[in-house]
């Protein structure tokens, strides 16, 4: 295994040493490269195109997933023109609101309170904010807009907050053969809700499988779980998280490259469904390597 780290500076290195690359070459001659990078320059198809670029056979989604994924404002609009249950919600864009502060904010009355302000390429519930009474949502735009051109105003979701691991399968031919979805986990929080520090601080939540929701509700949300991923082209893997209240489902988002710990919610998801980590990570890889050799089979 070789490890290669990307500064903030952007610059990637190795064993502290800048790493150079020449496109068409490789990457130190690793057979797979295993991208495990949250947010912008990492999970937003960036990585992915480089990786193409230097034909290295990569795990997970391909730049133009990676792409929509990141973007949520694009993800629900696509997801929404396919009929997929969702959170209402609306895109509100940095320009527009300092030229029409006042119809977005009326526009954005019939979501109700509270709503979720949330930055639109960014992951790991960095720069979102819990918006409880009218008058500070304004303020609460702004602040996003300081890590981002682009937000996205939530309504609240009633019920509990499930997650879903999807895992593709191989075809054992070179094409793709679909994907599984994994038992689905039930977050409970600590907190409120599920900011920032409950997703990162010891005892700020635990994941609980199966999930506490009827038979029917868990079926859908395989379904979902698996739909959403196709429709949104990804491949490898992904977590898929819902709000489920009853029998109703709602998707939330889509994680193209969810915590990969042994002790990340996707893994013990997939642990839970009879897939141990070492497996796991042999067949991510072993996906990779499958859709690499069909790209390269392609005619241009």
């Amino acid at each position: 295994m070789i490890w290669i780290e990307i500064g903030r500076d952007g610059v990637w290195r190795r064993d502290g040493e800048t790493l150079s690359v020449t496109p068409g070459a490789g990457l130190l001659d690793v057979d797979v490269a295993f991208p495990v990078l949250h947010g912008p320059f990492g999970e937003d198809g960036t990585v992915q195109g480089l990786l193409e670029i230097l034909d290295v056979p990569y795990v997970g989604a391909g730049v133009a997933a990676s792409a929509v994924c990141m973007d949520k404002v694009l993800f629900k609009e696509l997801m929404s023109a396919v009929g997929i249950p969702q959170v209402d919600y609306l895109g509100v864009s940095c320009e527009r609101f300092r030229c029409e502060r006042g119809a977005v904010l009326e526009q954005l009355a019939p979501l109700g309170l509270p709503v979720f302000v949330k930055p639109s390429h960014l992951g790991s519930s960095v720069g979102i904010v819990k918006v409880l009474e009218a008058s500070s949502l304004g303020d609460a735009l702004d602040r996003a807009f300081e890590h981002d051109q682009l937000a996205i105003v939530e309504a609240m979701a009633s019920g509990i907050e499930v997650e879903c691991g999807v895992l593709g399968v191989l075809s054992g031919n070179g094409a793709a053969a679909g994907a599984s979805a994994s038992e689905p986990g039930e977050i409970v929080l600590a907190g409120d809700w599920y900011d920032y520090e409950a997703k990162y601080s010891p005892g700020g939540m635990r994941l609980e499988i199966p999930a506490g929701i009827s038979d029917t509700a868990r079926k859908r949300v395989r379904e979902l779980a698996v739909e959403t991923f196709k429709l949104s082209g990804c491949a490898g893997l992904a977590r898929v998280d819902f709000f489920v209240d009853g029998e109703q489902v709602l998707v939330n988002e889509l994680n193209t490259m969810p915590g990969f710990t042994p002790t990340s919610v996707y893994a013990k998801l997939l642990g839970a469904t009879g897939v141990p980590y070492p497996d796991l990570v042999e067949r991510l890889c072993l996906l990779a390597r499958e859709r690499h050799e069909q790209q390269r089979s392609y005619r241009h």
